[in-house]
């Protein structure tokens, strides 16, 4: 098995389109219900360097809704993963014709925390560009100490994560 390299390039302007398309794409598969997707993560921020994967959060009324979607989805070129690791998600991950991992799709119900969670740390990350910054020299560093160790560049940029998520979490609460 190939070890995936991790890779934190800039800013990519193609990453709002490419967001786009994938929108249009899934708002396609779940017509005529009414989901909200979120282009979430680092490359939702614009100026913030990110792994080039398109981060997307669908929001459903229920996972069976999403599960009901999974085949079309699968049909879409997106591999069903299930929870991954986090309890009450439905997560998928598309690959381009390289076999390069293109877009992560989270998905959860409506009014979950991680979904508000999510939401909260992108809206942080963009109204605050000094800590957008600062987060963006943490991956940096980490993805060059640790380019073929996925587990290692995220152990490494954990504590600037809760840093900013209880940052974030707090500057919600005021607003």
């Amino acid at each position: 098995m190939t070890r995936r390299r991790v890779e934190v390039v800039p800013y990519n302007h193609e990453w709002k389109t490419l967001f786009g398309k994938e929108k249009q794409l899934l708002e396609s598969i779940f017509l005529p219900a009414e989901v909200e997707i979120y282009h979430i993560g680092s490359t939702s921020v614009p100026g913030l360097s990110a792994k080039p994967i398109i981060d997307i959060m669908l929001a459903a009324d229920s996972l069976e809704q999403v599960e009901k979607a999974t085949p079309a989805i699968e049909g879409a070129g997106y591999e069903a993963k299930g929870e991954n690791g986090i309890p009450r998600r439905r997560y998928f991950q598309k690959h381009d014709e390289n076999g390069v991992r293109k877009v992560h799709l989270h998905s959860f119900e409506k009014g979950s925390h991680q979904l508000h969670r999510h939401l909260v740390f992108r809206d942080y990350l963009r109204a605050h560009p000094r800590e957008a910054r600062k987060y963006a020299e943490v991956k940096e560093k980490a993805a060059q100490k640790y380019e073929y160790d996925i587990e290692s560049y995220i152990s490494e940029k954990s504590p600037i994560v809760k840093e900013l998520e209880n940052k974030a979490m707090q500057w919600r609460s005021v607003r």
